[in-house]
């Protein structure tokens, strides 16, 4: 089975790439995963500046999933391209880079600071993180201010640019529209539900933020269904992400139409989930005589 997946000028080995935000920079993990073996990685959220995020506690387990708020800790984009990329390039990663902002001027100056640095492969624009105040999701939440930021940052690289989709709208396929009419190569989606979790004894929030984004399988059908929606408005490639925890999940997105799966809190349960993903997807692909993982996608029967 041809596993390899083309993304705007970008070719993937196989759909499958590590989420911003639960696989670190990717070296966090190159002890138990070979790196050159994934179609991606997604580098965590990079401002211009480095950033302290949320105080503890940020993160809480909830039954089917996770929530967090995080509020975007990262270290800043030239700390990632002096420390990070010498070593993500000598394990011959396909690195994406995640790429945060409170202004249009703020994702144009890393966007292009990026695109100069040996080793980026594409930029995923990050449009939509629920859990800080400023910046990001404000342009998200507006089909202006997605093809305002998405157009901006289009003009400063000849990368892959993907902005990532919040899933806190009312039509998201409306916002993959604008992102495809500013230029973007493709788009991303879903990013966290905003969600709110209570210690009824204390009765506080279990976050020191009070609200996060929820991950995990909770959200997986309503990801498919945003996947789906999109990929019957835009013609560019969509990365479907929510949820996903086998084989039968990815499956799911590329049958809704995802031309390329993230994987994200699954890392955090099974570190090894990758080889399992792949070995999973090719059984399908024999057991049905699939030629292409191109020819799966979008082929849900109504």
């Amino acid at each position: 089975m041809d596993l390899s997946v083309q993304i705007g000028s970008l070719r993937l080995k196989n759909p499958l790439i590590a989420a911003s935000g639960c696989f670190g920079y990717g070296l966090e993990y190159a002890d138990v995963v070979d790196l050159s073996s994934l179609g991606a990685i997604v580098s965590k959220g990079l401002f211009l500046k480095p950033r302290e995020g949320h105080p503890a506690p940020r993160i809480v387990e909830t039954p089917a999933g996770m929530l967090n708020a995080i509020g975007l800790q990262g270290i800043g984009a030239q700390r990632f391209i002096d420390e990070k990329m010498p070593e993500l390039r000598a394990r011959a990663a396909t690195v994406i880079v995640n790429v945060c902002g409170t202004t249009i001027d703020e994702y144009v100056e890393v966007s292009r600071m990026l695109a100069d640095t040996e080793g980026v492969a594409a930029i995923e624009l990050n449009i939509s993180c629920p859990n800080i105040k400023e910046g990001g999701i404000q342009f998200g939440c507006s089909l202006d201010g997605t093809f305002a930021v998405v157009s901006a940052v289009r003009k400063v690289t000849k990368l892959p640019v993907i902005p990532k989709l919040t899933p806190n709208v009312t039509d998201v396929a409306s916002f993959a529209r604008a992102a495809e009419d500013a230029g973007a190569d493709a788009v991303s989606l879903v990013n966290t539900f905003l969600a709110m979790v209570i210690d009824v004894e204390t009765r506080t929030p279990k976050i020191s933020n009070g609200v996060g984004g929820l991950s995990g399988p909770a959200i997986r059908p309503i990801a498919v269904r945003m996947v789906n929606e999109c990929r019957q408005l835009v013609k560019i490639p969509v990365i479907g992400m929510g949820g996903i925890v086998d084989a039968r999940d990815a499956l799911e997105f590329i049958i809704a139409g995802a031309n390329a799966v993230q994987i994200g809190t699954a890392n955090f349960v099974d570190p090894f989930i990758w080889a399992k993903l792949l070995d999973g997807i090719r059984d399908y692909g024999q057991r049905h005589s699939i030629a292409r993982i191109a020819d799966l996608v979008g082929t849900v029967n109504r």
